[in-house]
């Protein structure tokens, strides 16, 4: 049937996130730093998530599609653990929250934040700075096109080594983009296809892996070397692993 549907320009689109939670029945997901319509009989046509786009990369056509299907809707909230969404003439529901890892909110919106307060190391015994300087950080959020990649020293890190490695923002994040990720937990060829659209679009200086020394979490590198390959480009590469007990195992 020809009825009104959801496009997303994927050229405008920067990941930021912002349509998902505007979407009551959950058509919108994230996938590969790019917003994209999960079915067409999810999508009402009515085009809530109009205005929350800051790109103007969605708007409302009118094609061939898939009836709107309400108890489709309600499966799929469901699945991904959000709430059901109003019925029509109700009140929307509060922004619903995503399982799948692909997903977005509004609080995964890219930002470059601002250095804290006293970037150099504070003396002993004081509480030390934050060294974040943007936000997401978790690799399959992060959008490829963030402005804070540019002309960046890219730290990758598997996410236990923060926890582990007691210095980390003072010795890896401070002065670097970042990305995290854990190869054991998620799904490691999206890892590489990411990170390949990663190097190929932003110019990036320099790149740093840090891992924990146990085996699986070996993915991580091989996931970033496989993308560093892919994307034909030639950028310093240095490997650092860290053991369970918070030491340099390897630099």
């Amino acid at each position: 049937m020809i009825r009104k549907i959801v496009q997303i320009d994927e050229e405008k689109c920067n990941g930021c996130g912002l349509c998902v939670p505007a979407c009551a029945e959950g058509a919108i997901r994230i996938e590969n730093g790019k917003a994209r319509l999960s079915a067409d009989n999810l999508c009402d046509g009515l085009g809530a998530c109009l205005g929350e786009c800051p790109q103007d990369a969605i708007r409302v056509i009118e094609r061939e599609a898939d009836e709107f299907d309400e108890a489709a809707v309600e499966v799929h909230l469901k699945e991904i653990g959000s709430e059901p969404h109003a019925p029509a003439g109700h009140a929307a529901p509060e922004p619903h929250r995503h399982a799948h890892h692909h997903g977005g909110c509004p609080g995964s919106r890219a930002m470059t934040l601002a250095p804290a307060a006293g970037t150099a190391s504070a003396p002993t015994g004081e509480k030390q700075p934050s060294r974040l300087a943007q936000w997401p950080v978790q690799l399959h959020l992060v959008p490829v096109t963030a402005p804070y990649f540019q002309d960046a020293d890219l730290l990758i890190a598997a996410d236990c080594v923060p926890f582990a490695y007691a210095d980390f923002h003072r010795d890896f994040l401070a002065g670097r983009a970042v990305a995290v990720g854990c190869p054991k937990l998620d799904d490691n060829r999206a890892y590489m296809e990411k990170l390949t659209e990663l190097f190929r679009n932003a110019s990036i200086r320099s790149i740093t892996v840090v891992r924990m020394e146990v085996p699986c979490c070996g993915g991580i590198v091989i996931a970033a070397r496989q993308a560093l390959a892919a994307s034909g480009k030639d950028i310093p590469f240095r490997e650092v692993t860290i053991g369970i007990r918070g030491e340099v195992k390897e630099a």
